[in-house]
Formats: C-alpha cells, sequence, structure tokens
C-alpha cells in the first residue's frame, strides 16, 4: 500500500521533479533575498544608529522608522501579494524576481533592527577612542564599530535566514512554483494529501536542521575567538 501512494506521489510521471524544481526555487529566492535584506538593513541601521548618537540624518531617520512601522506590522504573504498583483499587476515580470524582492524587503526590517541592536551595543568608548585616533564618525564607525558590531550579531543574522527560508513556503500566493508548491501540485495530481505534504515537511525539516547545526558551529567559533 505504501509502496503504490509512493509509486504514485512521485516516481509516476516523474512527479519528484516537482519537489527538486520547488527546492531550487526555494534556496534561490531564499538566498538573494536574504542578500537583499543585508543591504537594505545595514543602510538602514547605519541611518537610525547615526541618528541615535549624533541627531543626524533626521529626515531619513523618519522615513526608516515609517518602513520599520509598515513592513514588520504586515504578513509577508499580504506584501507579497501587493508586490506581485498591484505594483507589478500591469507588467510580464518573473514570479522568482518578485518572490525575492518581497522577501528581501521584509527581511531588510528586521535585519535593520538587528544590526543596529549590534551597533548600539557598542560601548561610546569605542567612539571617544576613535576620536583620540583622529579618526572622524565614519571612520570610527568603519574601522572599530562596524567590525564589531558585525562580528555580535553574525549568529542573529543566521536565525533570520532560517526564518526566511520557511517563510518562502507562502510563495505559491503568487503562483510561484517553489517546494510547498511543488508538494501542493503533485496532491492535486494524486488527490493524496499526505505523501507530498510530509515530504515537502521533512526537506524543511532538513533544511532547518542543517542551517541550525551550521549557526551553531558559527556561535561556538565566535565564542572561542573572544578568549
Amino acid at each position: 500500500m505504501l509502496q503504490e501512494k509512493f509509486y504514485d506521489n512521485f516516481i509516476k510521471d516523474d512527479r519528484w521533479k516537482y519537489i527538486w524544481e520547488g527546492l531550487g526555487v526555494t534556496l534561490q529566492v531564499t538566498f538573494f533575498a536574504v542578500l537583499l535584506g543585508i543591504i537594505i538593513g545595514f543602510l538602514i541601521a547605519i541611518i537610525r544608529s547615526t541618528y541615535d548618537k549624533t541627531g543626524k540624518m533626521k529626515l531619513l531617520n523618519f522615513f526608516c522608522n515609517v518602513y520599520l512601522t509598515v513592513i514588520r506590522g504586515t504578513p509577508v504573504v499580504v506584501q507579497l501579494m501587493i508586490i506581485y498583483f498591484v505594483i507589478f499587476g500591469s507588467v510580464d515580470i518573473s514570479k522568482v524576481f518578485v518572490a525575492i524582492m518581497a522577501f528581501g524587503i521584509n527581511s531588510g526590517a528586521y535585519v535593520a533592527e538587528i544590526f543596529r541592536s549590534g551597533i548600539m551595543s557598542i560601548d561610546n568608548g569605542q567612539f571617544e577612542a576613535g576620536r583620540s585616533l583622529g579618526f572622524n564618525y565614519p571612520q570610527t564607525m568603519r574601522y572599530i564599530i562596524m567590525p564589531q558590531a558585525f562580528k555580535n550579531v553574525l549568529p542573529a543574522l543566521g536565525n533570520e535566514f532560517i526564518v526566511l527560508l520557511k517563510e518562502t513556503s507562502v510563495s505559491g500566493y503568487i503562483a510561484l512554483q517553489d517546494l510547498t508548491k511543488g508538494g501542493d501540485i503533485i496532491r492535486s495530481r494524486t488527490y493524496d494529501a499526505f505523501m507530498p505534504l510530509l515530504a515537502v515537511a521533512l526537506i524543511y525539516l532538513v533544511m532547518v536542521m542543517i542551517f541550525t547545526k551550521l549557526v551553531n558551529i558559527l556561535e561556538r567559533r565566535l565564542r572561542n575567538s573572544d578568549h
């Protein structure tokens, strides 16, 4: 019975390819969305921490606060559909690109706070030390503050990558054939939800376990390097 179900769900008509191709799309979207999120988050964290410490960039800080409030206050699936059906509704555009944009913009809001917390956790004495060496504010940030802050937030960035990996499972709302959608396509062909959705869940679980292990290794190495 199980063998027949396995054959119908994965072997017949090469249905396993829906899972395999969907996995590739999921990893692609996750990777590039993380990169976009890091870029956006880094820039916003610099603006907000600069305002907090110097009072400069008041207007940019206001827009950053609006961005953070809107993005963190609305569901990512709604943001995804707004970008696809509203912003790019009249344009023939790649669904993968839309997903990368949506998840990258969403992730950027959380990465910004991760970076900002890392910057603000550095003691003010470090800024004073930079000034005593003749560095201006940008030089102090570049050579003294950011290397320490980046090291402190690396584990949190790793966890954000894991969260983002799971969030991409809603990509099917714009008919993007990601891993979850691949399992759903098989379900629609075989009328059997158990095996394809279980396979999708197991693949996500394995990927999360692998990335969690890598983050834990990174945390241990960072702790050891402090000694």
